[in-house]
Order: structure tokens, then C-alpha cells, then sequence
């Protein structure tokens, strides 16, 4: 088509061209829909239907995708028993989202599971599933959180991979419990993680979580930490459950744009079994 010098593009190829953007613009939408659908498929299969539970202690969990409906697959929890009766607990989150990310936190779930089986000490099965993963040659890192409570003696051994510290309520108060602990699972090979032990032989709650809860564009981490403790000092004699749902819901308040899980362990200060 012969056009003047200095004149535009007729409104017909203005028209053609708009035409191929908004089918460009449609194919991506449609893939990222996809990728989306697909990490919200791996992350349900991969948190588990039903948790653990045995006389003197429940659990309850929550979780609930970001609020945008892209970045899903980081946050996980899982929950299991043990060959030698006790029990697993596990919270994390790994970095990035979508099907990469949802994937990755399917090998750390299956690895930490895997070695929770081959040892008794916390710090050890950490230690090992950060190994593990190195192995794996991953781009991705993982925070993480692994308890495992002894019914015997209703102790609750934990050790933390760069994760955010528990939150744990008595009739005593609730504190924030800044346990130390080692890097996120991924990042150097033989990190040592340290191990802290605690008797659960009070009635309580021990609340673990995600920064996706308590972090957001309205509110500063410690202000988000802060109001999951009230809530916890408050309702820590309520069911792991009601109080599982209290805890999610201060995501709302942040404005949140992550992913965001919570892990709950009520206890009624034993026996346990």
C-alpha cells in the first residue's frame, strides 16, 4: 500500500495491529492462567488432608493463597507420624512462586519426611534435607521450621532453617519465641541447626506460621508478630481449630500479597497418648 511521506497508519492497520497485541496479550494470559492453575493443583495434592493428633494434643492448620491469585505454591505445612511413636511437624516456605516453587516445596516436604524417619534430633534432619537439596543442584531456597513432640515425656524438640520463630501461649502470657537457629535450607552444605527442647506440661498453644500472615504493604513484620501473640495469649485454651482460623485472619489485615500458612499444636499439659 503506497502511503504520502509523513503521514500515519491507516485506521485499518491501526486495527490489524491492535488485533495481533490484544492476541498476544491473550496467549500470555492464558499461559500464565495455566501455570497458575497448575501450582494451585501441585499445592493441594501436597499439603496433607488430615493431621496427626493423640490424647492431650490437637492440631489444626490453614492456609490461604495471595490475594493477587499468582503467587501460589511457596508456603507449605505438613504433619506426621513418626516410626517410633512421636510425631512431625513441619511449616516453611520456599522462595519464588508458581510451578517451580510449588514443585521444589514438594521435594523439601518429601525430603524432610524422608529423613524425620532415619533420626530422632530436629537439628539433624534439618541438616540432612539441606544436604539433600543441595544435591539437587536447585536455584530455590527454602525457610523451614521441623518439631517433633515425644508423647512419653510430652517434650517438643524444634529447630528452625532461617524460618520465623513460633509463637506460644500459656496461661502464663504469650511470647515469641526467638529460638536460634541456622539458614534456610539451600543456601551452604553440613549448616548446622540448633535444637531447642521444651515440656509441654501446662495447658497452651504453640502457633507456627508463615510470614505471609503477619507481613504485608500495611504492616511491618514485628507489628503483624504482635498481634498474632495477643491473639494467641487470649485464646490459647480455645480449640487448635477456632484458634487455627483467628491467627489466619490477621492476614487480611496486612494486605497481604504472599501466601500464607499456619500451623497450630494445642495442648492440655498431658498426659499425652
Amino acid at each position: 500500500m503506497n502511503r504520502r511521506r509523513g503521514t500515519g497508519p491507516s485506521p485499518e492497520e491501526l486495527l490489524g495491529l491492535l488485533g495481533r497485541l490484544t492476541g498476544q496479550v491473550m496467549e500470555r494470559i492464558k499461559l500464565q492462567q495455566a501455570r497458575v492453575a497448575l501450582a494451585v493443583e501441585l499445592q493441594r495434592h501436597m499439603l496433607p488432608p488430615e493431621l496427626p493428633g493423640l490424647r492431650g494434643l490437637t492440631t489444626a492448620a490453614r492456609y490461604v493463597p495471595a490475594q493477587t491469585g499468582l503467587d501460589i505454591g511457596g508456603d507449605w505445612y505438613d504433619a506426621f507420624a513418626l516410626p517410633d511413636g512421636s510425631l512431625g511437624f513441619v511449616i516453611g516456605d520456599v522462595q519464588g512462586h508458581d510451578v517451580e516453587a510449588a514443585a521444589f516445596m514438594g521435594q523439601v516436604r518429601t525430603g524432610l519426611r524422608a529423613v524425620a524417619g532415619a533420626t530422632t534430633d530436629p537439628g539433624d534432619v534439618l541438616e540432612r534435607a539441606n544436604n539433600l537439596l543441595l544435591s539437587m543442584s536447585s536455584d530455590l531456597l527454602a525457610t523451614c521450621a521441623f518439631l517433633r513432640f515425644e508423647p512419653t515425656c510430652g517434650e517438643l524438640a524444634g529447630a528452625r532453617a532461617g524460618h520465623l520463630p513460633a509463637i506460644w501461649g500459656t496461661a502464663a502470657g504469650a511470647e515469641v519465641l526467638t529460638d536460634p537457629g541456622g539458614l534456610p535450607l539451600g543456601v551452604f552444605p553440613d549448616e548446622r541447626y540448633p535444637v531447642t527442647r521444651r515440656r509441654l506440661d501446662r495447658p497452651g498453644a504453640f502457633v507456627l506460621l508463615t510470614d505471609g500472615v503477619v507481613e504485608g504493604p500495611r504492616f511491618p513484620i514485628e507489628q503483624g508478630l504482635a498481634r498474632v501473640t495477643g491473639i494467641v495469649g487470649a485464646a490459647y485454651g480455645a480449640a487448635a481449630d477456632d484458634l487455627a482460623a483467628q491467627v489466619v485472619a490477621v492476614a487480611d489485615l496486612t494486605g497481604h500479597t504472599d501466601d500464607a500458612a499456619v500451623l497450630v499444636l494445642r495442648h492440655d499439659g498431658g498426659p499425652y497418648g
